[in-house]
């Protein structure tokens, strides 16, 4: 078995986990096992298995090993679907399958598995760095994130487990324009947020672009679907609610840094059936960096 060592040495809590999690061993050529975070409960948060997908197939682009293959090809996309929920007491495997290596882009098939059942299947994209057409949409207006209130400071002022393992565990700082919905939903309904975030300890040094963009789908995964929400008058702790990522799709435009503050400016067009679409623009340093789209699960228990 050979690890893959892209992923620097951390020892600052909780990125240190996280970053352990996303430490793969390679079974085979084309199979990597990882390990799982501990969550709220006992399911595997699918922001992770979605980060692991991205360093397993990003591991498949060899520079040099073929003639096609002679320069970087960073992600640029990636399709996902969450198909059952993954135990966290149990290792999850990859597998990564080659489906293409053309001229300029490189694709990839993954699916994870627990105990020999799918729990996840994703599509990503390569695509070497070339020049060509270029425009972006302008970076919205927004308070900036340190006249908002820090989601860290909010749970640690709470004394319930929920509230006590979000500010163990979380390794995300989370600043929301209008005000959280974790305790108390929004007290004008609405299908647009904004909401500013950022890694509450920095990557370490030599953590590469693919290390930043996995990092980028590990974050995203657990607020995605708050305009739906925020829509119909939800919040998070509501026992009444039930939630689940059903899929989720990133492009990446430009480089991103996790260390550093991200705008992430989000809607959802549509729900019904027990389903919620949300997008969402992504921002830094005034720059579009990646774009978003994801379905969920959302549906309210009726008394």
């Amino acid at each position: 078995m050979q690890e893959i060592t892209k992923i620097p040495d951390c020892f600052t809590e909780p990125l240190a986990s996280v970053l352990n999690t996303l430490r793969l061993t390679k079974e085979t050529n084309r199979y990597y096992r990882g390990s799982n975070l501990r969550h709220l409960t006992d399911r595997v948060y699918g922001g992770q298995v979605f980060a692991q997908a991205v360093i397993a197939s990003a591991d498949t682009i060899k520079i040099g090993s073929t003639e096609i293959l002679s320069q970087p090809r960073p992600i640029h996309s990636i399709t996902a679907a969450f198909l059952r929920p993954g135990k966290v007491e149990v290792p999850t495997e990859l597998q990564v399958v080659d489906v293409l290596d053309g001229n300029s882009f490189s694709t990839r098939r993954i699916l994870a598995y627990q105990n020999e059942a799918t729990i996840f299947s994703a599509r990503a994209s390569f695509q070497e760095v070339q020049p060509g057409v270029e425009h972006a949409t302008p970076m919205p207006t927004a308070p900036a994130p340190d006249t908002l209130d820090s989601s860290v400071d909010f749970f640690a002022a709470l004394d319930f487990p929920a509230a006590k393992y979000l500010h163990r565990y979380n390794v995300v700082d989370l600043r929301h324009v209008a005000g959280p919905i974790w305790v108390q939903p929004q007290k004008h309904p609405t299908a647009n947020t904004k909401i500013w975030f950022k890694l509450r300890s920095p990557l370490p040094q030599g953590a590469d672009q693919t290390l930043h963009r996995a990092m980028l789908a590990y974050a995203t995964d657990q607020f995605m679907l708050e305009p739906i929400m925020r829509a119909h008058g939800q919040y998070w702790l509501n026992p009444q609610l039930s939630l689940a990522t059903l899929d989720h799709t990133i492009w990446w435009h430009r480089d991103v840094d996790l260390n550093h503050w991200i705008l992430a400016e989000l809607t959802s067009p549509s729900a019904q059936g027990g389903r919620g679409l949300s997008v969402a623009k992504f921002f830094q340093e005034g720059v579009h960096i990646a774009s978003m789209a994801q379905e969920g699960m959302i549906r309210v228990k009726t008394k």
